[in-house]
């Protein structure tokens, strides 16, 4: 096994933002990615997904992505742009690669009995753990998560119900309800933006709220989950498309969804934006069951290892191609501190 100082696993937006810094030390790392292609997540997004933040704002350090500050990229774009980030910066990717099993041998990590390095961030984000809840009950129809999601064709006709009040949930909805008879179904009040406030305007106001926390003052960030009015939204508001929903089901009959207090409702299909776990799998060997506990991104009990770009676990608003860069750098200055 070859010794590495660092390694990166992940090809996403936030180990791409992590290697942007490493690539200016002197440490020697690589980046193993399970994906045969670069673009992280993004490649297997739904086709019509809308980025919530005009381009200007949806950049990691270095480059800003194309488009400027009132287009809104689409999933083919925000590919692209991490494809080009990643050529531009040469970073050191191999792919693809699975990693199933990290564990520590005599200070060092071992990676799959493949790589070994003093260091290891875990950037898996969460794409590959999606979370759809276990109801009773047997369904002839489609269970799928908005994961599986790709577009509206296989659902013409249909009549579907959607769960999920954020913003995949209210951008599917949106185009499903052209083809299909649709159903929308969420826990919470759904809760819509101010048409001009868009994902920097939150990213910028939760920041400043969050910084008068760390000096003591008692505020609360601003949600970065409720719906933005991207144009697809804002096109199905005015087709009154979100006036109704229904509270969450609470089993499946064979041809449909079914509420404790005898309500029915037939429907052929049901996909979940009910959202995602970390995918922190290849950590068990470590863990063992245990709950990581962190520092920012740094492990807490187990020196050499970060973990970057799982949400506010991590770093706040970690999991946005905007906030990453600044926990990526962090974590970078830590590294070499490390190292010292």
């Amino acid at each position: 096994m070859e010794l590495y100082d660092v390694i990166v696993i992940g090809g996403g937006q936030s180990a791409l933002a992590t290697g942007y810094y490493l690539r200016r030390t002197d440490l020697k790392f690589i980046m193993l990615d399970s994906a045969a292609a670069p673009g992280g997540a993004w490649q297997y997004a739904w086709d019509s997904l809308t980025l919530f933040s005009p381009a200007l704002w949806c950049s990691l350090p270095g480059v800003i992505m194309p488009g400027g500050k009132e287009h809104y990229p689409g999933k083919q774009e925000a590919v692209a742009y991490l494809k080009a980030y990643e050529e531009r910066y040469q970073l050191p990717v191999i792919r693809p690669v699975t990693v199933k099993n990290v564990h520590k041998e005599n200070g060092l990590f071992i990676v799959d009995d493949t790589y070994a390095a003093k260091a290891i961030v875990s950037a898996t984000g969460s794409y590959r753990s999606p979370l759809i809840p276990d109801l009773p009950g047997t369904f002839k129809g489609r269970i799928l998560h908005s994961a599986e999601y790709r577009e509206s064709s296989p659902f013409i006709g249909k009549r579907v119900a959607i769960v999920g009040e954020g913003n995949s949930g209210a951008q599917i909805l949106a185009e499903l309800s052209k083809v299909a008879d649709t159903l929308w179904i969420t826990r919470n009040t759904p809760e819509f933006l101010p048409d001009h406030i868009d994902g920097k305007y939150l990213f910028d106001a939760a920041t400043q709220l969050y910084e008068a926390k760390q000096r003591g003052e008692d505020l609360q960030p601003p949600s970065l989950g409720h719906i933005v009015m991207v144009p697809a939204v804002k096109e199905a508001r005015d087709r009154n498309v979100y006036q109704t929903w229904l509270p969450p089901f609470d089993a499946f009959t064979p041809d449909g969804i079914t509420w404790n207090d005898g309500r029915k409702e037939q429907v052929d299909a049901v996909i979940f934006c009910t959202g995602f776990k970390p995918s922190l799998s290849h950590l068990a060997p470590i863990f063992n069951g245990h709950k990581i506990t962190t520092k920012g991104t740094r492990a807490l009990d187990n020196e050499g290892l970060w973990l970057v770009g799982y949400g506010s676990w991590t770093g706040f608003a970690s999991a946005t191609l905007i906030g990453v860069g600044r926990t990526a750098k962090r974590t970078v200055e830590e590294i070499v501190a490390f190292f010292s």
